[in-house]
């Protein structure tokens, strides 16, 4: 029995993924729970396991092409009868006038959801989708539209779709996926004359690289509609966490009102407590570097001044007494920001494991979309690529980003003597419509504080 499996939401309202890499091929046999395929959604790059047992009788997606949750993206031939299984998980779309669950729990707009920032939910649209069509009408249309016009990108579903062979002013219907026809649009190739090597004559996103490299028309050859010497560009698709970090960034950078303050702070009593806690039986297994002193003074600092650990909204300003530290990290496919849930309510060691652990997965693409949601305020350490300081843009929801500078060696002046000490500069982003310059200052004043003497972080905490 053939079954297929249908891509899942593996977030909150995501309404599509890309396929990143297949760990199976076509004849290769499969188990039940065996990791199948690697999926990056705009939140995080996700394991697919699964859901049965058989062989893989067809991969229906190729990787880097995107795919919308409940396209099927693998058949299977079991040894099972046909029936409700595991591919079904995937829920048919709401009836007109119906509602589905939102992000909390509560009924959500009848609108289409679509994906922001990672780790940050998701926002209503105005636009309604069309309906599906299936693959049979798909085909009727594509014919239609080639007797009628020249060829343009025509939705489709993420299975191989054939469109039928048609002639009008002397021009041939081709057989392309949508991402294909989009990367001719965007390199200029007219895929009417590019010889197609894919399946059934199908013209594959290699063709059309190969296209780009022709610089004269020939039999057999594709003509780019314009020249591109190769090795002058490069084209990078904007998708999954990188098209969602920069929606994000966008809409913070023009909504909430940012302030930065710059502080540079003596840190060598910081320096010397780090090394006295790595001989500590307590952190034997575990990374202990500056960062973990900053994030507790952070912590300490938004208990003493509890706005900055709120957000914003147009009936309230809720003011959070949990603290989810954000910490913000660059992956291959850019940027997110993972968050410790209840940061503020862990030791020391157990802060320490916690950092190590969410940094290791984030930056090897394995930060579950639980990690990437509902931070309330974040810390991203620039001091790791030699710079000083910065204005860090707030995360949507945040009052405030803290971004710590590389720690060097300073001439500073120590009790009336100049003196060689470990210095950082310490710079807060936040939020003015719900921190004011006083209350930002204090906090940015008190971690300065609890870095150059250690010991106020017991005396505060």
């Amino acid at each position: 029995m053939l079954r297929e499996f249908k891509l899942p939401d593996v977030g909150e309202g995501l309404t599509e993924a890309d396929i990143v890499k297949w760990h199976v091929a076509e004849g290769e046999s499969v188990r039940v729970n065996q990791t199948i395929v690697e999926i990056e959604t705009a939140k995080a790059v996700v394991e697919l396991p699964c859901p049965f047992e058989g062989v893989v009788a067809a991969l229906m997606v190729a990787e880097g092409q995107t795919v919308d949750v409940g396209a099927p993206i693998i058949a299977v031939r079991t040894e099972e009868e046909a029936g409700g299984g595991p591919e079904d998980l995937v829920p048919n779309p709401p009836a007109e006038g119906a509602v589905e669950p939102g992000i909390h729990g509560s009924p959500a707009p009848k609108q289409e959801r679509k994906p922001v920032l990672v780790g940050y939910g998701v926002m209503a649209s105005s636009t309604k989708r069309r309906p599906r069509k299936s693959a049979v009408e798909a085909v009727t249309e594509s014919a239609a539209a080639a007797v009628t016009a020249a060829p343009a990108a025509i939705p489709a579903p993420a299975a191989p779709v054939v469109t039928a062979p048609a002639q009008t002013a002397g021009r041939v219907s081709v057989l392309a996926k949508p991402p294909v026809r989009k990367l001719a649009r965007d390199l200029g190739v007219d895929l009417a004359t590019v010889e197609g090597t894919g399946p059934q004559g199908s013209i594959t996103r290699d063709d059309v690289q190969s296209a780009v490299g022709s610089s004269a028309p020939a039999t057999g050859q594709a003509v780019p509609l314009r020249q591109a010497a190769p090795g002058r560009e490069e084209r990078i698709p904007v998708r999954g966490v990188r098209k969602a970090t920069a929606q994000a960034m966008v809409a913070s950078a023009f909504t909430a009102p940012h302030v930065t303050e710059f502080l540079q702070v003596d840190v060598t009593e910081t320096m010397a407590a780090v090394r006295r806690l790595r001989q500590l039986p307590d952190f034997a297994e575990v990374k202990v570097s500056p960062l973990l002193l900053v994030a507790r003074a952070l912590l300490t600092a938004v208990r003493r001044h509890p706005m900055g650990n709120s957000t914003w909204t147009d009936e309230a300003i809720i003011v959070r007494h949990y603290v989810n530290l954000g910490i913000a990290a660059a992956t291959d496919r850019g940027l997110i920001v993972p968050n410790i849930k209840d940061a503020h309510a862990l030791s020391l060691p157990e802060l320490a494991v916690a950092l190590n652990d969410l940094t290791e997965r984030a930056r090897s693409g394995k930060a579950t979309p639980a990690e990437l949601t509902g931070g309330t305020i974040t810390i991203t350490n620039v001091g790791v690529f030699g710079i000083d300081a910065g204005t860090p843009i707030l995360n949507p929801g945040e009052a405030a980003i803290l971004a710590l500078g590389q720690i060097r060696d300073m001439p500073w002046v120590v009790d009336g003597q100049l003196a060689v000490r470990k210095v950082t500069t310490l710079a807060l982003s936040f939020d003015h419509r719900l921190i004011d310059g006083e209350i930002g200052s204090y906090i940015l004043r008190d971690i300065g504080a609890m870095l150059e003497d250690p010991l106020k972080m017991l005396a505060w905490g």
